[in-house]
This record gives structure tokens, sequence and C-alpha cells, in this order.
């Protein structure tokens, strides 16, 4: 495992604040009433994250021989409260139940380790087998799904704008993802760093659902939480790779702010420095890449941001130039000065980031 100064893990949800902001100041209390709610929940848990990481907590031990090819996985209902875990309703190995939301974390949370195990060889998130746990029915109509640096947490959504969230598996592998880059580089929370934390959440949840069902680049649909929206929402999930900024122009949630271009990065306070938004430009710059090369993503364009994720060179501070650079780097170093080098290299170039 490579970290850098250890790993701190930070408070990540898979709506970002922008869109709950906005639905929490809408007249219809069917709608501002569980964006609220989530809220004060997200800065709840979020307060919690930081008192925790400031005292210290005590990390989820791998059981003894966790590091070989089998996930180790445990679902918890919270049955509509706050209080985590909850109550286990399934294990590893057993079989599944009449709780679709419970069938559906266990599936996700195993393919999200398959992924990792059987394309890049690593062993759970921490890379040492580390536990999958995972809590369904938080909250009454929660509107998010988080990763808080020991376990996936799950809300019903409001069915009202969005539905549970664990129907799509894209999402869980992206807050898995924010593990894996907590372990790894550990990626400073704000402005491009904390751009390029999401992006390489999207990036690699995107490969799980694409994993998981076997699609080439070119037969994807590389959008992020597709299924997540109720039918009365103008929009087709909360993100696209391919064109950010088209995934959602509705009535109440407004219209998708993401950038696919440096010239149109959104410079805010909010967001930690927009970190949801300005992630749909490297998101961008991997679809570019992937596509160009052709066949199954995660193999080539994958395993370079995975490459560049886990091999100790990026900094916490990172910034898009500095990820863009290492990605040019690890492609010489793994496929020399080919078609792969070209690929990557115009990549960055069409969206706007330089390489150094």
């Amino acid at each position: 495992m490579t970290t850098h100064g250890g790993s701190e893990p930070v408070f990540c949800t898979i709506v970002p604040p922008h869109v709950l902001d906005k639905l929490a100041r809408h007249d219809d209390p069917a709608l501002s009433g569980p964006a609220r709610r989530s809220l004060e929940h997200d800065a709840y848990q979020r307060t919690k994250r930081r008192l925790t990481t400031v005292i210290g907590a005590s990390a989820a031990a791998a059981p003894e021989g966790a590091a070989d090819d089998r996930p180790h996985r445990t679902i918890y209902d919270a049955e509509h409260t706050q209080d985590l875990p909850g109550t286990k309703v399934r294990e590893e190995g057993s079989e599944p139940g009449s709780d679709a939301s419970v069938n559906r974390a266990y599936a996700g949370l195993g393919a999200t380790f398959d992924l990792y195990l059987k394309v890049y060889g690593r062993h759970s998130i921490d890379g040492n087998g580390l536990p999958l746990d995972a809590t369904v029915h938080f909250g009454e109509g929660y509107d998010n799904a988080f990763w808080n640096g020991e376990q996936m947490v799950f809300g019903d959504g409001d069915n009202e704008v969005f539905l549970d969230f664990t129907i799509p598996v894209d999402v869980i592998g992206h807050e898995l993802t924010h593990g894996v880059t907590q372990h790894t580089a550990n990626l400073d929370y704000h402005g491009q760093s904390g751009a390029l934390n999401e992006s390489l959440s999207d990036v690699f949840g995107s490969l799980i659902k694409q994993y998981t069902l076997g699609q080439t680049a070119a037969e994807a649909d590389w959008l992020i939480g597709a299924g997540l929206l109720a039918p009365r929402v103008t929009g087709t999930a909360l993100r696209s790779m391919k064109a950010p900024g088209t995934a959602y122009d509705d009535d109440v949630l407004g219209k998708d702010p993401q950038p696919a271009r440096m010239e149109d990065y959104v410079r805010t306070s909010r967001d930690n420095g927009g970190v949801h938004i300005n992630s749909g430009i490297p998101n961008h710059a991997f679809y570019l890449a992937a596509t160009a090369l052709g066949g199954h993503s995660w193999e080539k364009a994958g395993q370079i941001w995975y490459d560049v994720l886990t091999g100790g060179d990026l900094k916490e501070d990172a910034q898009f130039t500095d990820f863009a650079t290492l990605t040019v780097k690890a492609t010489r170093e793994r496929y020399g000065a080919g078609d792969e080098l070209r690929a990557v290299q115009k990549a960055w170039e069409q969206v706007g980031v330089r390489t150094l």
C-alpha cells in the first residue's frame, strides 16, 4: 500500500451539496423536506468524520487470511435511523433475502472487489483484504450515499427526485473508490486535487459498471448514477463523462453545471472549491483516452489511471497538470511511445490541460 503521510479519510457523498441546496429551497415540502434532512444528516456525519479523524479511529481489522481472493462483506440495516452500522442482515456467503436494497448492496460490494482484484491485483479497498461493510435504509428518505472512511452508507431516496441509492452499481463503486484513494494517494479534498479525487471515483465507478456488464468503451453509456433519478426528473444521471454538463436539465434540479474543458473551469468557494463540478474535466479526458484506445476501458486506460493513483508519485495537493503529466509518464513506461501514448496526450490536449 502506498500512502502519503498516512490515510486521512474524508466524508464523500455521491450527490453534490449544490444539488441538495437547490432542492432544499424548493416551495414543495415533498422536495425540500427530504433535501433539508439529507443536508442535516450530511453535516452531522461530516462533523463526526472530522472528530474521528482528529481523535483517531480504530480501523476495521482484516480477518485472519483476509488478503485472499474473496471479499468479506457484511450488510447492515439502519431501519431508517442514523445509527451506524445498524442491525446485521447479511454476511459473506449467505443467500439473498427479500430486501432488494440489501441484495444490491451485497452484489455491488462484490463487483467492486472483483474489478480491483481480477484486473489490478488489489485485495479490497486497502490492498490488504479490508472487510467491506455497508448500511442500507439510512435515515428517512435520505437523498445520498457515502463512504465515511470506514464503511458504505445508502439512503432510500425520497422517491420524488432520487430513488434507492443501491440501484446504480457505479455509485457503489464510486464511493468505495474514495476508500482506495484514501489508502493510496490520499488526495486533498478541495480545489483541483479534490476534483481529481472525485474524478477517480467516477472513473473506477464507471469501470466497475462496464466490467460487470462486459461492455467495451464504445458500448458503455459513460453515465454516473443512471437509474437513480425518479421519473419526474428531466435527466439521465448525476453526471456524464462523455458529455459533461448534459446529465440533467430540470426545472427542479437546474442544469448540470459540469465543464468539459479547462476554459470553462468553475471557480467557487462552495463544495470544497467545486470538487463535484470541475471533476468533469478529468472525467472527460479519461473518456476520450478510453474510447480512442478502444476495447475494454479497464484494460489500458484504466490500468494507466490505476498506475498513477497507486504509483506513489501523485502528491496530495496534485493539480490537473500534475495528474495529466503522470498519466503520460505511466503510459510511456507501460506501453512505450505508440498509439497509447498519443491517445492519452491527445485526450488531455482536447480538454485543455497541459502535460509537462
